[in-house]
């Protein structure tokens, strides 16, 4: 153990620590779950330092040694190299307090070790002097949150959505001549292609894309240089605005000064706008595993129309049982994304006064939901949908067994003549064709062509028109995020113009 100072007087911290006193009191203070802070917020924290160093030396309030060391450091944790040396749990000061410190006493312990190695005369570097010049925990752990949630939701969720959708829409193509019958309310309805099924499957999961970017999108205003309250008490007035643009130089995304300091200190409404859309996210996934499932349910007593690939053994007592295990995983993916969210939206009316002290975890919630999607739907994709087959033969059994064929009739016999035909046929056992023939209600030919149940999948767009993906771009304008929808007219796919 070494001794080292902070205002609050001596603490004694581990040899092979970075962190200094403040942050070892709060390892001690708050032993609560083991889960420290997520990994892509300490790297924005990196970035936040490195950046706000460059500009504290561009306004000559850092001399160039002191601001390049500081760099150096910054940008050793902006590359996620001193992961470890942030202990703090997840629960603590609810500003994070802990964790920007941790990050400034972790810079100056690193930055001397690397002006030892230059062999060149060190200058001392305090942590809130030097590295927290111009800043507070106030400003930086929002605009870090912000940060590192943008960068995952486009790093790892967005291309896990991506492949989610292309493959099935490869699936609705491939399964596009396969004529299966509807289901609403579980039972059965009209006729539709499996194509046109996996088409709806495909556009949810675009749509889930959309819901990404605009998340994104939301969280591209920074509290940084509002300081404490968002007065930006101690910070020269350009100071925010500048740390911005090296920001979206580093990340390349437009990230700007927020417009107003107090809301964005104040609340954390943007981060509770994502929890919905990654709440939505999670609905999509979930509605396409339960659906999957269903339609793989068998496989002799069960509807079979889909043949899951076998990944494990389903069961400890039932021999060559094989179930929905990939199903399974994302629907509980789902469940408890849900609930992360639901977390997120509570912190988010935790906001008193002039700060929410519930930043880390609602850091902690976020970033685990991202995490838990993108990795649940990247392997659902993988062990799941690639394999995932279609039984053609059951499918046209079914739908040729089916009472509901009987709707393309009620134009020609009436909603109540349809209906009877429908009792009569389950009644009796007879198919509707020879109920209907046997009452002499239609001529043979009109009849078939009327139940040929190819026809009745073709009043709407065909599958291979609607499964592309709707392309949204995201454009600065004025310094603020505006969307554009490309490549949708009506229900058809076009070109972008």
């Amino acid at each position: 153990m070494r001794i080292t100072t902070d205002s609050m007087g001596d603490m004694p911290v581990p040899d092979d620590a970075l962190w200094g006193a403040s942050t070892e009191r709060a390892v001690r203070n708050f032993p609560i779950s083991g889960y420290t802070m997520p990994a892509a917020l300490i790297r924005a924290l990196g970035l936040i330092k490195l950046a706000a160093a460059t500009v504290n030396e561009d306004l000559g309030r850092l001399t160039p040694e002191k601001s390049r060391l500081i760099q150096r450091a910054a940008r050793e944790i902006a590359d996620g190299l001193h992961l470890a040396q942030f202990p703090v749990d997840v629960f603590q000061s609810g500003s994070a307090t802990s964790t920007n410190t941790n990050a400034n006493e972790v810079i100056v312990a690193r930055a001397a070790q690397l002006a030892v190695s230059a062999a060149g005369a060190a200058p001392e570097l305090h942590p809130n002097d030097d590295v927290n010049l111009s800043q507070s925990s106030n400003d930086v752990i929002p605009s870090a949150l912000h940060i590192s949630v943008v960068q995952v939701l486009r790093a790892d969720l967005a291309p896990a959505l991506a492949a989610m959708a292309s493959t099935l829409e490869a699936k609705s193509v491939e399964f596009a001549g396969i004529v299966k019958i509807g289901r609403t309310h579980l039972m059965d309805a009209t006729p539709l292609t499996l194509g046109q099924e996996f088409s709806g499957y495909a556009a949810q999961l675009r749509k889930a894309g959309s819901r990404v970017e605009r998340a994104t999108a939301v969280l591209a205003e920074l509290a940084i240089g509002g300081t404490a309250v968002g007065t930006g008490i101690n910070a020269p007035p350009e100071f925010g605005t500048r740390v911005c643009r090296v920001l979206a130089d580093e990340t390349g995304f437009p990230f700007h000064e927020a417009r107003n300091h107090f809301e964005a200190q104040g609340s954390r409404d943007d981060c509770v706008e994502v929890a919905g859309h990654l709440a939505a996210v999670a609905a999509s996934l979930t509605k396409v595993a339960n659906d999957i499932r269903l339609l793989a349910s068998g496989p002799r007593a069960g509807l079979a129309e889909l043949r899951l690939p076998a990944t494990q053994p389903g069961s400890s007592i039932m021999p060559g049982k094989v179930n929905p295990v990939m199903s399974e995983m994302l629907v509980q993916v789902g469940l408890y994304v849900q609930a992360l969210t639901h977390a997120v939206t509570a912190c988010g009316r935790e906001g008193h006064l002039e700060l929410n002290a519930t930043l880390p975890v609602m850091a902690h919630a976020l970033h685990e939901s991202i995490r838990c999607l993108a990795n649940g739907a990247r392997a659902f994709t993988e062990k799941c949908l690639v394999g995932l087959e279609a039984d053609a033969e059951r499918c046209e059994e079914l739908t040729t067994r089916s009472l509901m064929l009987v709707t393309a009739l009620t134009p020609t016999l009436g909603y109540d003549v349809a209906a009877d035909v429908a009792k009569d046929a389950l009644a009796s056992g007879a198919s509707l064709r020879a109920v209907v023939l046997s009452r002499g209600l239609m001529v043979e030919a009109a009849l078939d062509r009327a139940l040929d149940p190819i026809t009745m999948t073709r009043s709407t767009t065909p599958a291979s028109e609607v499964c592309g993906p709707a392309e949204t771009t995201w454009e600065n304008e004025g310094g603020h995020l505006k969307s554009r929808l490309s490549g949708v007219t009506g229900r058809k796919r076009t070109p972008p113009s």
